[in-house]
This record gives structure tokens, C-alpha cells and sequence, in this order.
């Protein structure tokens, strides 16, 4: 079992920067998967950036440059800070490790881009 606590959302005008963190818990093998993905009302659950244990990381192109994602492997934590905010930014964003097949969220945590 694996658990995961986000912190970080809140409100943030247009422009503005937010950063998130998330920190995992329990049996966690070395070798994975940490990231995040962002759901908005009406909308899928979508990637925003992920990240390997080796540091090879993965982002939505509608992020790319505006967002970094990074991760302490001893202390089992991943950040995603974001830069240049944008309302379409607005979303439930939720923490996710993957390990193979096996995967663990977050609660998620709201983060709201004002105009």
C-alpha cells in the first residue's frame, strides 16, 4: 500500500506561479513512476508531467515550458512548479505513482487561475 499527500493548490491570477508537492508513503519499490495529472469539470483526467525514478521526464505540450517537474527519490517526493499560470490551467490536480501495473493517487488538490 502506498499513499500519497499533496500540498500546494490555491488561488493564483493569470501569470501567477503555484507549486505542488507530493509525498509518498509506505512499501515503495525503488524503480517508478511519479507525476501528476489535472482533471477540470466536464473534462478526463489528464497528464500534466511525469517523472522516472532515472529522471526521464514527461510533460503535456500545453505545459511544456511554463512547468517543471522534479523529484527527491530518498525522501519519495515529487514537485511540480508552475510558472505563467493560464485560467484553462484550472483543475483538480492529482499526485500519482506507478509502479508497473500498480498505481497509487492522491486526494488531488484544487488549483484555480483567476482572469
Amino acid at each position: 500500500q502506498v499513499q500519497l499527500v499533496e500540498s500546494g493548490g490555491g488561488l493564483v491570477q493569470a501569470g501567477g506561479s503555484l507549486r505542488l508537492s507530493c509525498a509518498a508513503s509506505g512499501s515503495i519499490f525503488k524503480i517508478n513512476t511519479m507525476g501528476w495529472y489535472r482533471q477540470a469539470p466536464g473534462n478526463q483526467r489528464e497528464l500534466v508531467a511525469t517523472m522516472t525514478t532515472g529522471g526521464s521526464a514527461n510533460y503535456q505540450d500545453s505545459v511544456k515550458g511554463r512547468f517543471t517537474i522534479s523529484r527527491d527519490n530518498a525522501k519519495n517526493t515529487v514537485s511540480l512548479q508552475m510558472n505563467s499560470l493560464k485560467p484553462e490551467d484550472t483543475a483538480v490536480y492529482y499526485c500519482l505513482l506507478r509502479i508497473a501495473s500498480y498505481e497509487s493517487w492522491g486526494q488531488g488538490t484544487q488549483v484555480t487561475v483567476s482572469s
